[in-house]
């Protein structure tokens, strides 16, 4: 499962995606590759940084690439142990101190009371970015709340402590702060007519700090995160300097990966209005329909593979059989090529990255959303990964999991590849 273990929990809980995988996963491919202190991991769909965190903690020197602002943010924090804690948690007190007066101003207190603001309106978000939010996702009081806090931040910013603490009020936001719940998809959960914020938020930045002091003899081990898109790895990550890749692309499903960010991600100021959205989810391998394009041309790559044409056309067969007729579903057999050509896209360009006999990794799972037509992910990512010089070493089964619609068994796979030594 995605539970964090005790003794894994430092810095991996500072933020964590939902969908992560564990970081013990990580452990056991990088031990099977031998990785050691002269060689590069790689994590070209970073996400929160699990991959690179448990690089930084075994002495491996990485890079990740991560194509959403809030999933990038908070992996750059996580593998930042520069930091001087005591500075971070005095900086944290002094925001706490400051965001607690401006609620007392407005009769309002941290504290989750039944009370009402009887001086002054509540804050609120501007229209266009209020938009954007899953409905219901956070309360009116803990919303002006958390404004209060995100001001008294812009206040006395701090650069050697913004990213961290920006980051912890993500993970507040999630935790405890608003009323959003995960489950197959992301949805409202319990409503929190009011919350605290400033007090949850403060104790997980010092919690930070406590981390960051036990990981000291790992800060100077090297890493860095890019902003980009994984399609594009070339243009991020230097030739032949890439000894690894442990990562775990989007699966082709209807998950619409920004939805799941998307509270934190408004509140933070990454996404202020429609426009913002939609170039954040062209940055990303087209695995939903919600983050389908008219000018997309991902499909291109596999208008030759005969198995993905063949998926494509069961799909639409059955859609038009059922009489299933919305624009999402119309997409349902475009994604599917899109997604399998956005990875062929990743693999090709990729490989000017990788050093002769560099070893891969990749975390996958099989899918049936599409009108419970079977994608065998695995088999199609080696298949493809292979038709552009990739070698196969075999597929090792990771887990399984129900399937939401049917009930069945899904595996969930590690596909392992290699890059030849004669490249």
């Amino acid at each position: 499962m995605n539970r964090l273990r005790p003794e894994d929990a430092a810095a991996h809980d500072w933020y964590r995606f939902v969908l992560s995988y564990p970081p013990h996963l990580v452990r056991t491919y990088a031990e099977r590759f031998e990785l050691g202190q002269s060689d590069l991991l790689l994590d070209p769909f970073c996400g929160t940084g699990t991959t690179l965190v448990e690089a930084k903690k075994l002495g491996i020197p990485s890079e990740g690439i991560e194509a959403l602002p809030m999933p990038h943010l908070a992996a750059s924090a996580k593998t930042d142990w520069t930091v001087e804690p005591a500075g971070l948690e005095q900086h944290a007190d002094r925001v706490a101190d400051r965001a607690a007066a401006a609620l007392g101003r407005d009769g309002v207190s941290d504290a989750p009371l039944p009370s009402a603001n009887g001086r002054h309106p509540l804050r609120t978000l501007p229209e266009a970015a209020e938009k954007l939010l899953v409905s219901k996702s956070i309360s009116p009081l803990p919303l002006h709340k958390t404004l209060t806090l995100r001001q008294a931040l812009a206040d006395v910013e701090h650069p050697s402590y913004a990213s961290h603490e920006r980051v912890a009020l993500a993970a507040a936001l999630v935790a405890d702060i608003g009323n959003l719940r995960f489950g197959p998809e992301v949805g409202v959960g319990r409503i929190r007519p009011d919350a605290a914020v400033v007090a949850p938020w403060r104790s997980r930045v010092h919690r930070m700090a406590r981390d960051i002091r036990a990981l000291a003899d790992r800060r100077a081990v090297p890493c860095r995160v890019h902003l980009g898109d994984a399609r594009d790895a070339d243009a991020w990550i230097a030739p032949q300097s890439v000894s690894a890749v442990i990562t775990s692309p989007p699966y082709p499903n209807e998950k619409d990966y920004t939805r799941t960010v998307r509270l934190e991600s408004v509140i933070l100021g990454f996404l202020d209005e429609r426009k913002d959205l939609r170039e954040s989810k062209q940055t990303l391998v087209r695995s939903n329909t919600r983050g389908v394009y008219r000018d997309d041309t991902d499909d291109e790559w596999v208008e030759e593979n005969a198995k993905v044409q063949e998926i494509a056309r069961r799909i639409e067969s059955r859609r038009i059989r059922a009489g299933k007729d919305s624009g999402f579903e119309r997409l349902y057999h475009r994604v599917t090529k899109l997604y399998f050509g956005g990875m062929l896209r990743h693999f090709k360009n990729l490989a000017p990255c990788l050093r002769p006999g560099a070893r891969l990794a990749y975390v996958v799972g099989d899918q049936a959303s599409y009108l419970r037509v079977m994608i065998r992910t695995g088999e199609l990512l080696a298949e493809i990964a292979e038709s552009v010089g990739y070698e196969l070493e075999g597929i090792d089964l990771f887990r399984t999991r129900a399937a939401t619609a049917t009930r069945s068994q899904l595996r969930e796979e590690v596909v392992l590849l290699r890059w030849p030594e004669g490249r």
